[in-house]
C-alpha cells in the first residue's frame, strides 16, 4: 500500500463538479427553510440521508433521484447565488481548489419557466463574482448543461444563453442526464459547432452508462475538448487510441463511477485508469459531487494513491492536465448564433439577451 501524500498546499483545479450535487447538506437545509419549501422530514439527519449517497444501494438511477430535492431547492434567484457561492468558496476552503468549473442546467432551476431563465443565470454569476472577490486567488467559471431528456429546441435556448452570458463567466456546455431513447449525439453536431466558433468549451457526458461506442459518437458527432466520465472508453482500443489522437481529455470521477455502480470496484478503477495512461489519454480527476458522494477531491486522489492505482508523480500530471484543459482561459467573442439566433455582446461587458422564451 503506497503511503506517499500530496502537499496539502498543492493548489487543485475541478473541472467536473454539478451544483446539484456540491452544497453542503447544512446550507441547502437553510436554503430550503428559508423559502418555505415543504420538506419531507422536519429532522436535518434524515434530510442529510435524502440529499447524500449515504447507505444507499449502488446504481445510477438512485443517484439521480437524489438530484429531484437539491434542484428543488436550488430553484430560485436566491438559492441559486448562495448555492454558487458556497461551493466555490468551500472547494477552496476545504481542498485549496483555486480553479473550479461549476456546472448545472439552468432550466431545472426556474420552475419549468415560471421564473425568468435570466434572473437564474444572473443569480449564479452573482454568486460566483462574490466568492471570487472573497477569495482572490480562485478562478472559477459555469458550464451550462443541457440535457438527454429535453427537447432539442429547449437544448438550443440553453446554448444560446451560455453564449449570451459568455462574457460574464460561462466557459462551457455539457449535454448531462440519462440514457434517453431516440437521443442521439448526431441532432447536437450544429449547437456544437456554434458554440465552439462562440469560443466556449465543450464538454459532454459520455461513458458513463453508455459504453465505448457512446464515446465514439460523441467525438464523431461532437468533437469535444473534454468528455465526462468516458470511463468505458478504455474497453475498446480503437476508441482509446480516437482520444489520444485527437488530445480530447477524460474528467474521470472514481467515487461518483464506483456509487452509481458504473465501475463494480476498486480493480475496476485501476483497470480503467491504467488503460488510459498506457494508451497516452490525458484525464483529470474530479469529484462529481462531493457533498452529495461524501468525498472530495482530495480524497479521490488519496484514494488513487493509497491503493496503488496512481503515483504520486501521475496524481501530479493529472493535477497540471486539468490546468492545463480548463476552459477559464477561453476568450469570449463578441458575436456568435445558435439555430440562426443572433446573440450580440455588448463591447465584451454584460450580455444583450436573446429573445428567446425561457
Amino acid at each position: 500500500m503506497s503511503r506517499q501524500r500530496l502537499d496539502p498546499r498543492t493548489p487543485l483545479s475541478e473541472l467536473h463538479v454539478h451544483l446539484g450535487a456540491a452544497v453542503t447538506p447544512a446550507i441547502m437545509w437553510g436554503i430550503a427553510h428559508a423559502q418555505g419549501i415543504r420538506l419531507p422530514t422536519k429532522d436535518y439527519w434524515a434530510f442529510r440521508d435524502l440529499i447524500t449517497v449515504g447507505r444507499r444501494k449502488r446504481s445510477f438511477e438512485a443517484y439521480l433521484e437524489l438530484f429531484h430535492w437539491t434542484e428543488l431547492i436550488q430553484s430560485s434567484p436566491i438559492a441559486v447565488e448562495r448555492s454558487v457561492y458556497e461551493v466555490i468558496g468551500g472547494a477552496y476552503r476545504k481542498n485549496n481548489v483555486t480553479q473550479v468549473e461549476l456546472r448545472f442546467n439552468p432550466m431545472k432551476r426556474n420552475r419549468g419557466g415560471e421564473q425568468d431563465l435570466d434572473h437564474i443565470i444572473a443569480a449564479a454569476v452573482r454568486g460566483m463574482d462574490r466568492a471570487v472577490l472573497e477569495y482572490p486567488q480562485v478562478r472559477a467559471g459555469l458550464i451550462f448543461c443541457l440535457d438527454r431528456g429535453f427537447s432539442i429546441e429547449l437544448n438550443e435556448i440553453i446554448a444560446a444563453k451560455a453564449i449570451a452570458w459568455q462574457s460574464r463567466g460561462v466557459v462551457g456546455i455539457d449535454i448531462a442526464g440519462p440514457v434517453v431513447e431516440g437521443f442521439s449525439f448526431a441532432d447536437y453536431t450544429d449547437i456544437y459547432r456554434a458554440c465552439r466558433r462562440a469560443g466556449l468549451g465543450l464538454t459532454v457526458h459520455a461513458g458513463e452508462t453508455g459504453g465505448a461506442d457512446e464515446v465514439r459518437d460523441a467525438l464523431v458527432a461532437l468533437e469535444p475538448d473534454r468528455i465526462g466520465h468516458g470511463v468505458h472508453g478504455a474497453d475498446d482500443a480503437d476508441v482509446v487510441a480516437m482520444l489520444r489522437e485527437r488530445g480530447t481529455v477524460l474528467e474521470v470521477c472514481p467515487s461518483s463511477n464506483l456509487n452509481t455502480g458504473v465501475l463494480r470496484n476498486l480493480g475496476d478503477v485501476r483497470r480503467v485508469v491504467r488503460a488510459l495512461i498506457d494508451g497516452g489519454v490525458r484525464f483529470t480527476v474530479s469529484t462529481d459531487g462531493p457533498e452529495m458522494l461524501r468525498s472530495y477531491l482530495r480524497d479521490e486522489l488519496a484514494l488513487l494513491m493509497r491503493n496503488d492505482i496512481l503515483s504520486i508523480d501521475e496524481v501530479r500530471r493529472a493535477i497540471e492536465v486539468a490546468e492545463e484543459a480548463s476552459f477559464l482561459d477561453r476568450a469570449p467573442v463578441i458575436e456568435s448564433s445558435v439555430a440562426g439566433r443572433s446573440v450580440t455582446m455588448a463591447d465584451g461587458h454584460a450580455p444583450i439577451p436573446i429573445g428567446a422564451r425561457s
